[in-house]
């Protein structure tokens, strides 16, 4: 069992819409996968039509009191599955605190005879949950807009990460939101390709044909497997599945 997750200290760089497709075209590979909607937001949960709400929240899971089985629910579609997000998450760094640095990935372990891939679709922070999710991780993916700021945000995790001793975790990252129409986009995806061997080089598009998720309450790579965000979603996956196997 491989586990990936979507993080970025910054919210709005496309995390979940990267967490929902790329789990989607995980299962249409034939792997089974599980994604765990940590977000208190419950985004891919409402992508998904599962209501966000776990018996007992958060805190019984910390604590082991309940069943990783007995809270995932299936998707509408085959070799999919979700752990829901639950409001109580906003909680969850106060649940960890108290707990070995490797409790998420415990959690887990008894899940590996039944998937091939867990994706943590991760909220925007940086905290007690971050560090877990990060030592339970085999691949860190990092959506990053095409801006300065964005790049400042990678150095922040990339120090935090070597402050902890977070060593067995490979880190890539890939562009989000990019406006190919717009010549600083272009030059500023083209340099930092060209000086940055963690990077990815398929990039997503800006698109309406994302936005329209929310409408769908399905992956654009379902609803819109001609579009280029599809595309580009197909290609991000292929580098990503190459980096895990």
């Amino acid at each position: 069992m491989r586990v990936m997750s979507i993080y970025n200290m910054k919210g709005g760089v496309g995390k979940t819409a990267t967490a929902v497709n790329l789990s989607y075209l995980a299962a249409a590979s034939g792997r089974r996968t599980l994604i765990w909607d940590l977000d208190p937001q419950g985004a891919s949960s409402f992508y998904f039509r599962v209501k966000p709400k776990v018996k007992g929240g958060g805190k019984k899971i910390v604590r082991g009191k309940s069943d990783l089985d007995d809270l995932i629910k299936g998707t509408d579609f085959p070799n999919l599955d979700i752990l829901p997000a639950d409001f109580s998450y906003r909680e969850l760094d106060l649940q960890f605190a108290d707990s070995k640095q490797s409790r998420m990935k415990k959690l887990i372990a008894p899940l590996r005879h039944e998937y091939d891939l867990i994706v943590f679709d991760c909220p925007p922070s940086i905290s007690e949950l971050s560090q877990q999710i990060f030592r339970a991780s085999d691949l860190l993916l990092v959506p990053l807009l095409p801006s300065t700021l964005s790049i400042r945000t990678l150095e922040q995790i990339q120090a935090f990460l070597k402050k902890e001793r977070v060593t067995r975790l490979e880190l890539r990252t890939f562009f989000s939101m990019v406006d190919r129409r717009k010549t600083m986009h272009r030059e500023f995806v083209e340099e930092f390709a060209a000086n940055s061997k963690q990077h990815l080089t398929a990039g997503i598009p800006y698109s309406s044909a994302v936005e329209k998720m929310g409408l769908e309450r399905r992956p654009v790579v379902e609803f819109a497997p001609r579009s280029a965000p599809s595309a580009a979603y197909r290609a991000l996956w292929d580098q990503v599945a190459s980096e895990l196997w």
